[in-house]
């Protein structure tokens, strides 16, 4: 086994402490990868808030990182030590289901195997995500950073900006397409960039005019104010696809009244049950879909596509020391628009512990 250290909450505690580690040997297929940056989800939050002891199951978050290669199993490729890599929410499926022979491994029908909180399909073990300093990879499941790409600010790249790009893909987002942006948070800031980015006209939908000013810096059009009913009654069938990313529940039906003729309300930000009047679909023929994450082939799409348009996330790059601070204001919703974990500091303590 390998040794590391990182940050876990253990039983009912919802604090992160800094613990050793240990990390699998490198299978003939595996990477070693020194994790540099690590973002910081809405679902490593659920996953904290929500263990309640889980048996006293150890829980290391983290599924959107970049980092370094420093070893390589003996039969990978594709990857040499010192290339800069990204992981994301998914290091493994079954490779022989539908979905994953169509390159839809988040689908896998034997279910994927998570970063962290998985079950490693060969030895069983529980998998312990990006907050630390080192992780081990099968060499499929993860991706060449592309040059030029800030690697702090590419981390969310790997769980934002591919939960966003699956739709906008999808649906076919190009040059004359209307989109609209709800929520302008961790995943809508990056879905505004990439739709912009695709040609789009693109808006953005908030309960609040204070981010009026955002929107535009991040290329979109206009701003809709969600409180305001009039604003709202004037876009009404205004957009061929409305990106919904808002993560509290919420009545979906103003922001179906928005989508236009034959178009899509792509509901990705709230996982839970939703109540929809078959009125709201019916009149226009509009659609309700969802997306999460993606599949190897659109994940090195999206990061060509962010790494020929320049495209990163908004970030505040904490010390990993300051893991709590960073979850209790996200808790507050006190971030634009994601977190990010300088991973180094790790490096500091090992070697206090050391001398």
């Amino acid at each position: 086994m390998r040794s590391t250290v990182g940050w876990q909450v253990e039983g009912s505690s919802s604090t992160l402490r800094r613990t050793p580690l240990e990390r699998r040997d490198l299978r003939p297929d595996d990477l070693a990868v020194r994790v540099d940056y690590c973002g910081v989800c809405h679902s490593d939050l659920h996953a904290i808030d929500v263990r309640d002891g889980e048996g006293g199951r150890p829980l290391v978050p983290g599924h959107e990182f970049t980092g370094v290669v420093t070893e390589t199993g003996p039969a990978v490729t594709r990857f040499t030590v010192g290339d800069p890599v990204a992981v994301g929410n998914i290091v493994d499926s079954c490779g022989e289901c539908a979905m994953c022979r169509a390159g839809q491994e988040n689908f896998c029908h034997a279910f994927p195997t998570l970063t962290y909180g998985g079950t490693d399909r060969r030895d069983g073990s529980t998998t312990l995500g990006g907050y630390s300093r080192e992780y081990v990879v099968r060499d499929r499941f993860a991706y060449r950073l592309p040059a030029g790409l800030d690697p702090a600010a590419a981390a969310p790249l790997l769980c934002a900006g591919i939960t966003v790009w699956e739709p906008l893909h999808a649906l076919g987002v190009g040059p004359g397409t209307r989109v609209a942006v709800a929520g302008l948070g961790g995943l809508g800031h990056l879905a505004v960039k990439i739709a912009v980015a695709l040609g789009a006209d693109t808006s953005v939908i908030s309960r609040s005019p204070d981010k009026a000013d955002d929107a535009r810096r991040l290329g979109a059009h206009g701003l809709i104010v969600s409180a305001d009913p009039e604003q709202m009654a004037g876009a009404r069938n205004r957009f061929d696809v409305v990106i919904d990313t808002i993560s509290a529940p919420h009545d979906l039906g103003p922001y179906l009244r928005l989508v236009a003729l034959d178009g899509t309300l792509s509901h990705l930000g709230h996982l839970g049950p939703v109540t929809v009047e078959t009125t709201d679909l019916l009149v226009g023929r509009k659609k309700l879909s969802s997306a999460g994450s993606g599949g190897t082939p659109a994940t090195i799409a999206m990061l060509d596509f962010c790494g020929e348009h320049g495209i990163t996330a908004d970030i505040e790059l904490l010390p990993s020391a300051r893991v709590n601070e960073a979850l209790d204001r996200l808790r507050r919703n006190d971030v634009r628009y994601r977190f990010v974990l300088d991973l180094s500091d790790l490096d500091l303590a090992a070697s206090v512990r050391a001398s």
